[in-house]
């Protein structure tokens, strides 16, 4: 039976607007799970399914506890710590080995069985690395020249590009035996763990890749493990998901989800008031109270481990000089923002880090103060003489974005910055190279729990930042460096505040404006909880009616 449509929502008399009707479900024949749709603001920005090539909050919604796993997990609903997944346990060798053991049993959704050879293969130079050029220390001492891909199979350059991100040493993975593999990196690294656990480390089924015509056809359904597997996929419209029932973690609860993009918060509201869709994500903190006013209705949600950011481009000629870029950081009255746009939900962190790196967390740091005066005379010192400075962004593509974007170009504007908001239709657009990039906005999250997932990650020698072209620094990257391949816990720390010294205030390449928050409304007859992150865990266990 299809999915709950509005006409027949309706009829079976699912909750409308300031009803107290339960809500129904739709009932397969032969399964009487049910089956729920999901409004959300995008599926995906790159309109593929690679865990690689779609690096998103909106995409991690989808992906993860759904289609995509990894050797070890993250604990969605229990502090996000890691968990044995697909691996059920892991040792250290040496400083830069790491071997686990696989879960025997787990079941691909083309039927196959996961074995070392496909975890090999996901790690591989064809499917991780095989459209760039070896140009970084790790990959010159390590790996041998990159194979030629089969026609069609060649990887967009994104791909590549997150996986050096997420994996900068990794020189090779080896299976040991059928259910043992060894992960071996070029250089000494603490972290290894948490690159494991991390987006773009998840293991796909090596037959699924190698019976795709293409790498396009592959990336809209890729063959994974996840509870749910991929029935119907049509870019910037829906995404169809049905059970994985020979999931090795249980029977999942859900016969069918359906995303469904709904890209303005009014219609993802009423959608949801009127029984079309069962969730809604991305709903503004002022629209809260008035969701929650129909007693059949709640939303779940707080701040999550993301921040969100104003992101500098230093080969602008305004903003070549730091200290322009300076007068950016200090004219932000940040707790204005987080009262007015985000009724106090959010907070301003200690700069881009979480507490939750324990021992790597700089606890004397902070984001640079709300200072006019400052601002105004650093402008005057770079003798900056009014020139219109371009701001980019997507329509709301971010919660708030465009009401975000608009008191800051006031705050600017107040001290004597000239800028101008520029509304792109795409991120490529938002990323294109020309003498019109300026400023930009953009999140930052922290995979696992250590500074080099986020800081270095994005504005490291591999970030994206840097790769194309916005911002470089070399102390800072020095100091990446260390990060990476150091294993002394002081002097990874003092690396740490060195570079938050460089990019956030000495040399700005971003400044952080406030932790992002994420709120789900849903039907209050649906149990069900929100995990701390952008994605939707609805594996056994967590969806009852």
């Amino acid at each position: 039976m299809p999915l709950v449509s509005r006409r027949s929502a309706l009829g079976l008399g699912l909750a409308a607007a300031g009803s107290l009707a339960l809500p129904r479900f739709a009932i397969a024949q032969a399964d009487n799970r049910p089956s729920i749709t999901i409004a959300v603001q995008k599926v995906s920005n790159s309109n593929t399914l690679d865990v690689l090539r779609e690096q998103s909050n909106v995409g991690e919604r989808v992906f993860f506890s759904s289609i995509w796993e990894g050797l070890i997990g993250r604990d969605w609903l229990g502090g996000l710590k890691k968990v044995p997944l697909l691996a059920t346990e892991w040792k250290r060798i040496d400083a830069q080995t790491v071997e686990l053991k696989l879960r025997q049993g787990v079941k691909f959704h083309n039927g196959e069985e996961m074995t070392a050879e496909d975890v090999v293969f996901s790690f591989s130079r064809e499917r991780m690395f095989a459209a760039t050029e070896a140009k970084n220390r790790s990959t010159i001492k390590a790996f041998e020249r990159i194979p030629t891909p089969r026609p069609g199979k060649e990887l967009p350059p994104e791909v590549p590009a997150a996986a050096r991100r997420a994996w900068p040493d990794l020189a090779r993975v080896e299976a040991v035996d059928k259910y043992t593999v060894r992960f071996y990196n070029a250089t000494p690294d603490l972290t290894l763990e948490g690159r494991l656990s991390r987006y773009g480390s998840d293991i796909m089924s090596r037959k699924g890749w190698e019976d795709a015509a293409s790498y396009l056809d592959w990336a809209r359904k890729p063959v994974t493990t996840g509870p749910y597997k991929i029935v119907d996929f049509k870019p910037d419209t829906y995404l169809v998901l049905e059970a994985h029932d020979e999931y090795w973690g249980g029977r999942p609860p859900l016969k069918r989800i359906r995303f469904v993009e709904v890209p303005e918060v009014p219609s993802r509201i009423n959608g949801l008031l009127s029984g079309e869709y069962q969730f809604a994500c991305d709903i503004p903190p002022d629209q809260i109270v008035g969701i929650e006013k129909n007693a059949a209705f709640e939303v779940q949600g707080g701040t999550i481990l993301n921040h969100r950011l104003t992101v500098f481009d230093k080969n602008h000629a305004v903003l070549a000089n730091p200290l322009v870029r300076r007068a950016f950081t200090h004219a932000i009255d940040r707790q204005a923002i987080v009262d007015s746009l985000w009724a106090g939900r959010t907070k301003v962190p200690k700069g881009l880090q979480w507490d939750y790196y324990d021992d790597m967390f700089v606890s004397d740091w902070d984001v640079p103060k709300y200072d006019p005066a400052l601002a105004m005379d650093l402008l005057k010192q770079a003798g900056y003489k009014g020139d219109a400075i371009p701001y980019r962004l997507l329509n709301n593509y971010y919660t708030n974005q465009v009401p975000t974007a608009q008191i800051l170009v006031e705050m600017w504007k107040a001290v004597g910055l000239n800028v101008e908001i520029q509304t792109k239709e795409s991120w490529t657009q938002i990323m294109e190279r020309n003498d019109s990039r300026g400023v930009r906005d953009w999140s930052n999250s922290a995979p696992f729990n250590d500074p080099v997932s986020s800081i270095v990650a994005q504005h490291g020698p591999n970030g994206q930042q840097q790769q194309i072209g916005e911002w470089t620094n070399v102390e800072a990257n020095q100091m990446a460096e260390i990060m990476e391949t150091s294993i002394d816990p002081a002097q990874r720390k003092k690396a740490f505040r060195r570079m938050l010294e460089i990019c956030e205030r000495e040399d700005p390449a971003y400044t952080v404006l406030h932790q992002n928050a994420t709120f789900t409304a849903k039907q209050k007859s649906i149990k069900w909880k929100t995990a701390p992150a952008f994605a939707m865990d609805f594996r056994p266990g967590n969806f009852a009616l």
